[in-house]
């Protein structure tokens, strides 16, 4: 049985897996909004995107893509290896897994707890964009484009994994992960709750003031859902739906709806 680490080295665990993730996205985040506000065009007149194109060549741009999308699940990895456990479910700290109850294993509960992932996405989807759109028109948000790159045979699938990625990452280390190493440093669950959604907003800084409280808002509801289920195939599923819809919806809404979507 392995000894419980102390509150110290727990600390230090906590800083260095933030500081190879979200943490460090959060400074860079804060830093980036603050050279946007000295800038001379407006805030709302700015542009922020999210997938870019990373070379002139299609096939050097697709060999990138998939390189930053593997190496971007290293924080993942580092977190599965920190909260494995020897008996099953391994992954249980992180709210993965087949859940068990007094009888036995839960059957089928992938596909409920899925089904609860859908439901989150329509509760965070909508009145999201609403917001979005809010944000930009009172000024307060840059036009956020959620993806650059070129009409590849690749490009959807490409466009479908960064969501993934980013919907494991934030999921499992700023929710699952967060929540397991401060419960073990004996804070409480609001304050716990409350600290994640600072942290998801923080990193999305660099979209404006907007994606900042849209995002903390998002981060208190999944919170919330995470506290009260222990559960992360739900968040990871209405993330992945939410990013999906963003990035691979995007070039058909500037299409459609030009004066609300373009840059």
């Amino acid at each position: 049985m392995t000894q419980p680490q102390s509150p110290a080295r727990l600390r230090w665990e906590l800083g260095i897996v933030l500081a190879l993730s979200f943490g460090a996205s959060g400074v860079y985040a804060v830093v980036t909004i603050i050279e946007r506000l000295t800038r001379e065009a407006a805030l709302s007149a700015q542009t922020a995107t999210i997938n870019r194109p990373l070379a002139e060549s299609p096939v050097f741009d697709l060999i990138y893509q998939l390189l930053g999308f593997t190496f971007g699940l290293a924080p993942v990895a580092l977190v599965v290896f920190l909260l494995w456990r020897d008996r099953r479910p391994h992954l249980g700290r992180l709210g993965l897994g087949t859940p068990t109850r007094p009888g036995g294993p839960r059957r089928g509960w992938w596909l409920r707890e899925s089904g609860a992932g859908v439901a989150l996405a329509a509760l965070i989807g909508v009145p999201g964009l609403g917001f979005y759109l809010f944000a930009r028109w009172i000024g307060i948000n840059t036009t956020v484009v959620p993806t650059a790159l070129d009409a590849f045979w690749w490009t959807v699938p490409v466009l479908v994994l960064q969501a993934l990625r980013a919907a494991l990452g934030e999921e499992l280390i700023v929710v699952a992960y967060f929540f397991d190493r401060m419960r073990s440093l004996g804070v409480g669950p609001v304050a716990t709750v409350i600290a994640s959604a600072l942290l998801r907003g923080s990193y999305h800084l660099y979209q404006g003031f907007g994606g900042f409280i849209g995002n903390v808002v998002m981060g208190l509801v999944f919170g919330w859902a995470y506290q009260r289920w222990g559960r992360s195939l739900p968040l990871i599923v209405a993330h992945w739906i939410l990013d999906i819809v963003s990035f691979v919806g995007y070039p058909l809404a500037v299409a459609l709806w030009p004066a609300l979507f373009a840059g």
